[in-house]
């Protein structure tokens, strides 16, 4: 890759991140199953229901979606690094596709129809991994973090639409929304198939030992390294405290909702984090340079639980929703940077196991956190429990920004990752790395395979970030 140091002339534009075709190809191809995919939640919900009578049941198949990341998600991610991403992406699309078709047939059994949807969910890890994976061969500096930042928000977007055409479509036809879906991932497939470039694996056959030790390999290079865990720490924190009033959102309104209909109380306030999210992550992705950025990573990560501390005055729902907003507002003005310094820092051959690590530990830290949340909320009034978890958020926040690597070691950390992954992570006295496949990184050197999960030679932090939608 060339070099992806900031550049100090001034942010990238718009117009020269979709003047990538191939970037064209895989915004257009996400766009397509994110909108696909919340419509098929809307719509399976509904059709469970209708079917059972059941609030369970219709609940465990919103749910099931989540599932494979929490039982194998860094697993399923490790396979996007054995095979040609494209051929992945693809694949995966086109087995979404057939389940789906199979799923919107009357006459499947609800029993059946979770399971499908349960192996349907299973393609998600391996196509984000190798999604995630590409983008950085697609862009390179200032570009990449507008990409992650278009993409974080227009992933926002589609869920909001998806949610809102799902819920439309489903209640004339659930059959009919269900076979929306699979449109999409047939559209998707053929945007990816003729839209972005073969390359080899990232990790060639020889290259390969086993599945488990490879993905525990993931987990090594995350959390192994000082300048990726610090990104981790603060991607997983800022998913801690984000997510707690849409988590919640249904009882807040329900118990506090101020004059208005809880339903619409509820809306508000679900709807209000994803647009905040949307807003922050083009304002801040467009209006401020990179290196201005990267210095408001920190009072930005302190910003998001902090804006939700007022919460424990029992605001109306209007006023939360707007704390929802502006802390969504932080967290997409952050998270573009730090995965864009994430998947820089990470050696060729290794960024779809970090990104499977890092897309599980955003959906377990975000099920946890409303799921401890919820429980409190049992006991305690909600606004005090969001207000005070929130002030515990800041706290955290506050601790990772103070041990956040400086400007000289996030440098070095990129520099040692476009070297070569030997000079990133290997521990001295350890074996010289053998040659990755996957080929020469886009400066001509060749990328190479290591152990990782040592600090860097010479003591040298290794560097940040990843995302939520992780994950992305």
């Amino acid at each position: 890759m060339s070099d992806e140091r900031p550049s100090p002339e001034g942010p990238a534009t718009f117009r020269e991140v979709f003047a990538e075709r191939e970037y064209r190809a895989v915004f257009a191809a996400s766009t397509l199953s994110w909108v696909g995919d919340y419509i098929a939640k809307a719509a399976v919900t509904l059709l469970v229901y209708e079917e059972t009578r059941s609030v369970a049941l219709s609940a465990a198949a919103f749910a099931v979606s989540y599932l494979p990341w929490l039982v194998g998600g860094p697993l399923l991610a490790t396979l996007a690094e054995r095979h040609r991403y494209r051929q992945v992406m693809v694949l995966c699309d086109l087995v979404r596709m057939a389940l789906m078709v199979v799923i919107a047939i009357p006459v499947v059994p609800v029993e059946a129809i979770l399971a499908l949807l349960f192996a349907t969910t299973l393609a998600n890890p391996p196509s984000q991994a190798a999604k995630s994976a590409l983008m950085p061969l697609i862009l390179s500096g200032d570009r990449l973090v507008l990409g992650l930042s278009i993409n974080g928000s227009v992933g926002q977007a589609a869920q909001v639409v998806g949610y809102l055409a799902g819920a439309a479509i489903a209640a004339f036809s659930p059959t009919v929304a269900l076979l929306v879906n699979a449109a999409t991932f047939a559209l998707s497939a053929a945007l990816v198939r003729f839209g972005v470039a073969d390359r080899p694996p990232a990790m060639t056959a020889e290259h390969r030992s086993h599945l488990l030790r490879e993905t525990g390999q993931g987990f090594q290079i995350v959390f192994g390294t000082p300048v990726l865990r610090a990104i981790a720490i603060l991607v997983f924190s800022a998913m801690l405290f984000s997510v707690v009033p849409e988590g919640l959102a249904a009882a807040w309104a329900s118990e506090h909702a101020g004059g208005l209909d809880a339903g619409t109380a509820q809306a508000i306030i679900m709807a209000a984090n994803p647009i905040g999210f949307i807003l922050g992550g083009l304002v801040v992705g467009r209006a401020f340079g990179p290196d201005r950025r990267l210095a408001l990573m920190r009072p930005l990560a302190v910003l998001s639980p902090l804006v939700l501390v007022p919460a424990l005055f029992d605001p109306p729902p209007l006023v939360v929703a707007l704390l929802a907003a502006l802390c969504g507002f932080a967290v997409a003005g952050m998270l573009p940077v730090a995965n864009g310094l994430f998947v820089r820092a990470l050696p060729d051959g290794y960024r779809a196991r970090a990104f499977g690590v890092m897309a599980t530990g955003v959906q377990v830290i975000q099920g946890l956190a409303v799921l401890v949340t919820g429980l409190l909320a049992e006991r305690y009034r909600i606004p005090v429990v969001v207000g005070v978890w929130s002030a515990a958020g800041v706290v955290l926040m506050s601790l990772a920004a103070l041990s956040w690597p400086s400007r000289s070691a996030i440098d070095a950390a990129v520099a040692a990752a476009q070297n070569g992954p030997a000079t990133a992570t290997r521990r001295p006295g350890t074996a010289v790395p053998r040659p990755s496949a996957g080929g020469r990184s886009g400066n001509g050197r060749v990328a190479t395979e290591e152990q990782p999960g040592g600090d860097p030679v010479g003591g040298r932090p290794d560097e940040p970030g990843r995302q939520r939608h992780a994950v992305t």
